[in-house]
């Protein structure tokens, strides 16, 4: 059964989709605190998004409809779910960004729908609002667009045109995993093989390589370990080249019964966490040059809930350890728990402008993660 709002106004609109719109990740979520989503006082989700100069803003993100044909056991707003379903017209999407942009709230517009129909169907709606930003309202800024699976190779090419970054969620590790969580949509032909062509065409080179790609992962909705995650994130960004992957825990309650994820020994906490170590272990692949056979498991192909993968991979080579502070290169430094990669390049400065460290104490660490570091390192 569908509740569905009689004549809703723009604001009451705006606060269930923008609250709906909290599932999808690929704009913005990680492992710091400056990385995760805020709620508004309207009720709508706010998204910092680092910037090219290393800062942060904010990103304004909302749904332009609720209403999906769509089967994804995961999602909350799957077809046939008793919900409050409504859709945004363009230009009440237009006029709510444009509140928020003109006062300095925002930097950018993140859209996402639910598929009202045919796939095609749901993608004009976001490429109206992009269009009518783009070419009545002159908007220069940053837009970020859903690409909804099955959408035709025109609408992708248009929406590359008018994004600043697109996303299409690759949602699981595998067909054989996806079949667990949808049987509407197809995984090589809906999902694979558009995030196949965006790469194409946003590749260095390519006509659209001004464009950033995402996407996201559904995390313990099916029962994928670690390894295969990892395996396929890996790919994403050695072989297509995208620029962030994102994981998205699975929380039960808010799926189909069925779904094995519903059925696994973790708790939600413990998902939470599990979404967290995976997020370390991309930071690992993307600025800690690990490459993926040296990201270590457990004896069950997944990452430790109880210790970040750095350290663990720290315990399993002691041979790499100590490492001496006053003649370790760069790459040496950055594999010893507790030393990030700001606290790196300020020891090398300091080393550089002839400083020495002759105990813990010289490195100007915080507690713990001194206490880390220390037992690794040789002065």
């Amino acid at each position: 059964m569908t509740a569905i709002l009689t004549k809703p106004d723009t604001r009451a609109k705006l606060s269930i989709l923008a609250q709906d719109a909290q599932y999808d990740l690929a704009c913005a979520c990680g492992t710091q605190d400056q990385d995760r989503r805020r709620r508004a006082p309207d009720d709508t989700w706010l998204y910092p998004v680092a910037l090219p100069n290393g800062g942060y803003s904010i990103l304004f993100k909302t749904l332009v409809s609720n209403v999906c044909v769509n089967d994804c056991k995961y999602c909350p707003l799957r077809a046939g779910q008793d919900l409050r379903r409504c859709t945004l017209a363009p230009d009440e999407t237009v006029r709510a960004f444009l509140d928020y942009w003109k006062t300095g709230k925002v930097f950018g517009l993140f859209l996402t729908s639910g598929v009202m129909g045919a796939p095609d169907q749901a993608m004009e709606q976001l490429l109206a609002v992009a269009r009518r930003l783009r070419k009545k309202e002159q908007f220069r800024g940053y837009i970020h667009l859903k690409i909804i699976p099955g959408a035709s190779d025109a609408a992708i090419e248009e929406a590359l045109r008018l994004a600043s970054a697109v996303s299409l969620n690759i949602e699981t590790a595998g067909e054989a995993h996806f079949r667990n969580l949808s049987t509407r949509k197809r995984y090589l032909e809906d999902i694979i093989r558009p995030i196949k062509l965006i790469s194409r065409l946003t590749d260095k080179g390519a006509p659209y390589s001004r464009v950033k790609q995402t996407t996201q992962f559904v995390v313990g909705a099916s029962d994928e370990t670690d390894a295969e995650l990892l395996k396929y994130t890996w790919g994403l960004y050695r072989r297509l080249h995208l620029n962030r992957v994102y994981f998205s825990a699975y929380q039960r309650g808010l799926g189909d019964f069925d779904l094995p994820g519903e059925h696994s020994e973790l708790s939600n906490r413990d998902l939470l966490t599990r979404e967290h170590r995976l997020y370390q272990a991309d930071w690992l692949f993307r600025k800690y040059h690990f490459q993926l056979d040296e990201i270590p498991l457990d004896e069950h192909n997944n990452l430790p809930l109880e210790i970040d993968p750095k350290e663990f991979w720290a315990r399993k080579h002691p041979e790499f350890f100590p490492v001496n502070v006053n003649r370790a290169d760069y790459e040496q430094l950055l594999r010893v728990p507790g030393l990030g990669l700001v606290t790196v390049r300020r020891l090398l400065e300091r080393r550089t402008g002839g400083a020495r460290f002759h105990a813990p104490g010289d490195l100007g660490i915080p507690g713990r993660r001194l206490q880390k570091a220390a037992a690794y390192l040789a002065f």
